[in-house]
């Protein structure tokens, strides 16, 4: 984190300052009400008389944030919380180990839909695009290297007493890399492609973006071209001799060769998502324990992780990276997807059409997933596939539009007020629950051996109650996430809010 915001924050509010706007509509500035939440008759208050005695707190309006992307924010993260630490009890909380997906498999999408909404509510407040735009630069650096540190190998995770990585071994790209690439491409694209066309009907909307929906379709044909097209060749990666079954020895290591020499091929071995970050980042920078090691061929427990089956491929110990090169370029248009339901807001006035176009949009997204999966794309994860993609948009989108109903047209929020804290302070939530930094450093306190620190009792304190390891985890989970959700709480009466 680069710095601590003490009471004011640089987030995504709905609408500027009331009082500012008016003054400086009052002032001869040409005001605009793009993404206004107040009622025409509330928007500027007459001037009051030179003479006449006004009560301060009648001279500012509060600036009216969007309540419901916070809460939207904050369910992410906790949903992250529990498929990260419950999904091992849980498989069917758990990501799907290639093809399919699950509830698992909506958290990243969504944490990339969520930035692409913001980016259309924060951009749009941008008077100096070189500015903006080196601010966009520093703070995507400060993200990728944020998330280098967090799961590059550094960290060792909970249960592990030691931490460091081999430089040689490092993990260049993970959740927090391909959020930084998300958040550049998109904030650049709103920054310079947005054209200056007042927007007052659906074909003067289009005529404003249609610059991004260009770069959308140029990043979909370049991911489909790569995906379909690009020739995979037979290759080799090195493995622990302990857990090999296989040919070439060397010094304690053994080379597995994985046969393909095919095009368009989707299975783990032989995709294109795999092959571009081998041939680009080399193989001891990928994710050592990808998800489809728990497929049936690759584990006795699937969908679980465990032993390796009889006669188990070779290509089950490699390496592959569910956040690679190509299949962030596809993730990048989940990030642009979002940016859209965020122009709406900016320019749509009315809270019932905008849950109207939301919720019309969000249902063709859903259909052109299932669409495009007839047609041969299956949903897959660790590819990002098209499918995936639409699918993951328009679940983001249904939710995110009955939220903001729920949240910021009907005023139904004292339920959803504790992932609205979290959604505040999302970033140091992730950082410490989710990236485990908070209980790795917990369980530094311990009687008498290390396994009995605080962290282990807890749960292992649930469990007992509850006669059931699955159940007693599960339940560990929840407490964690509520006590993250009040610790949000807290910071936020505090008026503490953490940035990069």
């Amino acid at each position: 984190m680069d710095s601590i915001v003490v009471v004011s924050e640089e987030r995504a509010p709905l609408i500027d300052s009331y009082s500012q706007r008016c003054d400086g509509a009052r002032g001869g500035g040409a005001l605009e009400f793009d993404g206004e939440m107040l009622p025409e008759s509330q928007r500027c208050p007459p001037t009051p008389p030179a003479t006449s005695v006004v009560h301060p707190a009648r001279l500012s309006q509060p600036n009216q944030r969007l309540a419901s992307l916070d809460v939207f924010r904050g369910l992410t993260v906790a949903f992250m919380i529990l498929v990260d630490d419950a999904g091992g009890a849980f498989p069917a909380i758990n990501h799907a180990p290639w093809f399919g997906v699950t509830i698992a498999d909506f958290v990243m999408p969504s944490f990339l839909f969520s930035v692409g909404v913001s980016i259309a509510l924060v951009c749009r407040k941008a008077t100096n695009k070189i500015v903006t735009t080196r601010k966009v630069l520093m703070r995507t650096i400060k993200l990728f290297f944020l998330g280098v540190l967090l799961q590059g190998g550094y960290f060792h995770g909970r249960n592990h007493w030691t931490y460091g990585v081999d430089i040689d071994r490092i993990r260049w790209l993970g959740v927090l890399q391909r959020i930084a690439i998300g958040y550049f491409l998109v904030a650049m694209s709103e920054i310079w492609l947005a054209s200056n066309h007042p927007v007052h009907s659906p074909m003067s909307f289009m005529r404003k973006y249609y610059s991004q929906w260009v770069v959308v379709s140029l990043l979909s044909v370049i991911y489909i071209g790569l995906l379909l097209g690009l020739y995979v060749p037979n290759w080799e990666f090195e493995v622990s001799s302990s857990n090999s079954t296989l040919s070439m020895s060397n010094f304690g290591h053994q080379i597995e060769t994985v046969y393909c020499g095919l095009r368009g091929n989707l299975s783990p071995p032989c995709n294109a998502v795999g092959f571009i970050d081998r041939l680009l980042l080399g193989e001891k920078h990928l994710y050592q324990n990808p998800v489809y090691k728990r497929t049936k061929d690759c584990s006795i427990n699937s969908p679980d992780y465990g032993p390796l089956p009889p006669n188990s491929p070779g290509w089950c110990l490699a390496p592959f990276d569910p956040e690679g090169i190509l299949s962030s370029v596809m993730a990048t248009v989940t990030c642009f997807a979002g940016l859209q339901f965020g122009h709406v807001i900016v320019h749509i006035k009315s809270h019932l059409k905008r849950v109207l176009i939301w919720s019309v949009s969000s249902v063709m997204l859903v259909l052109f997933a299932y669409f495009v999966a007839i047609l041969g794309m299956p949903l897959s994860k660790p590819l990002y596939t098209l499918s995936y993609m639409f699918l993951t948009a328009g679940g983001s989108a249904i939710a995110l539009s009955l939220i903001y109903y729920l949240v910021d047209v009907k005023h139904i929020r004292k339920p959803t007020l504790l992932f609205q804290w979290m959604g505040m302070n999302a970033l140091i939530v992730y950082v410490l629950a989710a990236c485990e930094l908070f209980p790795i450093a917990l369980q530094g306190f311990y009687w008498k051996k290390p396994s009995n620190n605080l962290v282990n009792l807890s749960e292992s304190f649930l469990q007992t109650i509850l006669h059931s390891k699955k159940w007693g985890t599960l339940a560990f989970v929840f407490v964690e996430i509520l006590f993250w959700c009040l610790a949000s709480g807290f910071l936020d009466m505090k008026g503490i809010y953490f940035k990069l």
